[in-house]
């Protein structure tokens, strides 16, 4: 797993590299500072292979990431008010229900993904496991398995809508409440599953498709019905609804079903703005960190996306070039 991993990284870090230096060149203007990066967990192999090409591209520009679930990210901005320049969500509902307006303009969105259930060789029944009887192995006693908090990371609530959907898409009332009284163990986010898979600690976990590859995990392919990975199920992925913690004690946000597309914002306080567009100039490029999320099984959108053309408007002139409005 680990050789697979580097494979991938020094491949796409040299690819990288020289995306940045042909189109980033440009600028000009010399760059340097800290950039403060608040991100999905699940962005953090492919982020750290753009933080490297780019600090190499810059030498006098450091970016510092804290990876996290995507709804603890925000409100370490909302709530606690850390510095940030960049928060990049695994879910962008969220940058759009947390952060924007009091904290951010826009939110463009970039890549997206879907849900696999992940597993090793280690694993309880691995050899008999397949896309049609996994809710049935799941239920059964002497099998560990886990998700990411729903409150904390969007990959949490997502797994519980993919075992909503499960329930009405195989026709078997009860399902998903028979799948949670099998007690599944939760940590904060869905990369931290991961170890537990490899030593052998949990059998199976709720991951996305971009964290299986990455990580050369085995994984049960569920159908688009369900998987939360193809748009025009959107539909379809609406009855499933999770709420999760609101920003003041004992209140709460309503998530309801919808296709795994992740987004991206600028902080309006952000401490290195001028930087910190640089990076999100490459970053959105098709030549530049998009490649890197496709080399890494993370589908990204191109051009990316904006929700309206007075959205498109407010973005830096530089990232307008990128972004088209989603019709």
């Amino acid at each position: 797993m680990r050789s697979l991993k580097a494979l991938i990284m020094v491949m796409v870090f040299y690819t990288a590299l020289l995306g940045v230096i042909i189109h980033y060149s440009w600028a000009g203007e010399k760059l340097q500072g800290r950039v403060i990066i608040f991100h999905a967990g699940s962005l953090s192999v492919p982020f750290e292979a753009m933080e490297r090409a780019f600090e190499e591209a810059h030498p006098e520009i450091d970016i510092v990431r804290e990876a996290s679930g995507s709804v603890e990210a925000a409100r370490k901005i909302s709530e606690l008010h850390k510095p940030c320049d960049i928060m990049a969500s695994a879910d962008y509902e969220v940058i759009d229900k947390i952060l924007i307006p009091l904290y951010a303009d826009w939110n463009i969105r970039f890549a997206s993904n879907q849900l696999v259930l992940c597993y090793t060789k280690k694993s309880r029944y691995a050899t008999q496991i397949n896309a049609r009887n996994w809710y049935q192995i799941l239920q059964r006693k002497d099998v560990v398995w886990g998700h990411s908090d729903p409150n904390l990371d969007p990959c949490g609530y997502r797994a519980l809508m993919v075992m909503q959907l499960a329930e009405k898409y195989y026709r078997l009332p009860g399902l998903y409440n028979k799948l949670l009284s099998n007690r599944p163990q939760i940590r904060p986010k869905s990369v931290e599953l991961v170890s537990l898979l490899q030593t052998g600690n949990m059998d199976y976990a709720w991951e996305y498709l971009s964290v299986a590859v990455q990580h050369g995990l085995k994984y049960v392919t569920l159908p688009d019905q369900i998987n939360l990975g193809n748009y025009a199920y959107d539909p379809f992925y609406a009855q499933a609804v999770v709420r999760v913690a609101g920003e003041k004690p004992g209140s709460f946000i309503e998530m309801k079903g919808k296709s795994c597309t992740y987004g991206i914002t600028l902080l309006r306080s952000a401490p290195n703005r001028k930087a910190a567009i640089a990076f999100l100039a490459y970053m959105l490029d098709p030549k530049g960190g998009l490649k890197i999320l496709k080399a890494m099984g993370q589908p990204p959108l191109i051009p990316c996306k904006v929700s309206s053309q007075d959205v498109k408007d407010k973005l830096p002139e530089v990232l307008r070039a990128l972004v088209d409005v989603d019709r």
